[in-house]
């Protein structure tokens, strides 16, 4: 658990994106290359390696926060919107990425449904181990 602190957060998600790269249940669905990440975004993101830095994003935010639901995950990602005229307002991200992520998240065994009180994710011991090899 010391080295996930230690690392500055844009490193650490860097280097668990190019963990995470090497496992096939990480693939990028194609209508993902097509669909804005949030309504306050302008166009889609036009990162090849999109997908697995989000997972890493999303990884390291359930380890953090311990039990993460879509929609904690959604004001997490939202943002400014500019509305012309009118003063900017906060959207909320979609929610489609983040559920298929937590999916891939899931059959991979990262994580899993919390049991607990709160609804959401929660890391799994293998998640654990992962996050905490990251170097």
């Amino acid at each position: 658990m010391v080295k996930l602190y230690t690392l500055s957060p844009n490193e650490f998600n860097s280097k668990l994106a190019e963990a995470l790269k090497a496992t096939k249940e990480f693939e990028q669905p194609e209508w993902s290359l097509f669909v804005k990440t949030s309504s306050h975004k302008q166009r889609p993101s036009f990162d090849q390696d999109f997908w697995v830095k989000r997972t890493a994003s999303i990884l390291r935010q359930i380890y953090r926060k311990g039990v993460v639901g879509v929609n904690r995950l959604r004001i997490r990602y939202g943002g400014r919107k500019d509305q012309g005229m009118k003063p900017p307002a906060f959207r909320q991200a979609g929610g489609k990425i983040i559920r298929t992520i937590l999916q891939q998240l899931d059959s991979a065994g990262y994580t899993e449904k919390a049991k607990g009180k709160k609804a959401g994710r929660q890391l799994t011991l293998k998640g654990k181990e992962l996050l905490e090899s990251i170097k």
